[in-house]
């Protein structure tokens, strides 16, 4: 993820909306934010991680251990970098700090 990048894709997994989060992602450089809500497992079956993702972030007091763990199989396999974070702002800019953002 370097400064240079036009466009950066984040995908967000749980959480029903994602309020002021998403406008604190974009002052961030996001660009567009991919968001599954998890409710349904059907979703993450048919889960396919866009080629332009920076990065996913997995809210964890809205996803199951199963779900957290289909999400980082899929993250894995396409080597793309996977953030687990509570949903505040404070924990994910944390979390996006860490992956130098």
């Amino acid at each position: 993820m370097s400064e240079g990048d036009e466009n950066m894709t984040a995908l967000v997994i749980g959480a029903d909306y994602l309020g002021a989060i998403e406008y604190k992602m974009r002052e961030k450089g996001v660009t567009e934010i991919a968001h599954i809500t998890g409710r349904n497992p059907g979703e993450l079956k048919r889960m396919n991680i866009p080629k332009t993702t920076a990065f996913v972030l997995v809210f964890t007091d809205y996803v199951n251990h199963n779900m957290a763990r289909m999400v980082k199989n899929h993250a894995k396999a396409q080597s793309v970098p996977l953030v687990y974070a509570k949903r505040s702002w404070c924990a994910v800019e944390r979390k996006l700090a860490g992956i130098g953002l």
